[in-house]
């Protein structure tokens, strides 16, 4: 399971003495643990938390929050900044599936749509649900969305 697999790596790291794994991977337990709590009190998980797909998701979305950041910090002229949400990014990213190339992308998106059957942008939640159903933490879903939009518009 991917939450015993991020508390190895952070024994791992607190033993080497690397601060920035240390305190990135800390940071991910931290929004488990936040995630644990809201889907509970939704009734929405079991007493083990959400599960690695629900993990998944939350990596991603803590790299898209770095991206935004590292934009924000390039602006505003902190490139020492923008280096450590780097650093947290690659940290991160080790958890995460290989990651779909542009082609690869098209060629899924292509696929689930042709699977599906969709026609029309009114059919572009369903693509997008099988999208992530299938290829959860393979890929970019606003590259995906991207493709899905002119293919069905």
């Amino acid at each position: 399971m991917l939450r015993e697999q991020i508390n190895d790596v952070l024994k791992g790291a607190m033993k080497a003495k690397e601060p920035t794994k240390v305190s990135t991977l800390r940071l991910i337990n931290a929004a488990i643990k936040d995630r644990d709590i809201a889907e509970r009190t939704k009734g929405g998980v079991d007493e083990e938390g959400i599960d690695d797909d629900g993990i998944l998701q939350l990596l991603q979305s803590m790299i898209k929050q770095r991206r935004d950041s590292i934009e924000a910090y390039k602006k505003g002229g902190r490139p020492e900044l923008a280096d450590r949400e780097a650093e947290e990014i690659d940290v991160i990213q080790d958890f995460l599936p290989e990651q779909l190339s542009d082609d690869e992308l098209a060629e899924a998106v292509n696929g689930v749509v042709d699977a599906v059957g969709a026609e029309s942008l009114k059919e572009m939640g369903a693509v997008m649900a099988k999208l992530r159903e299938d290829y959860a933490g393979q890929m970019d879903f606003g590259k995906a969305s991207a493709i899905v939009k002119p293919r069905l518009g």
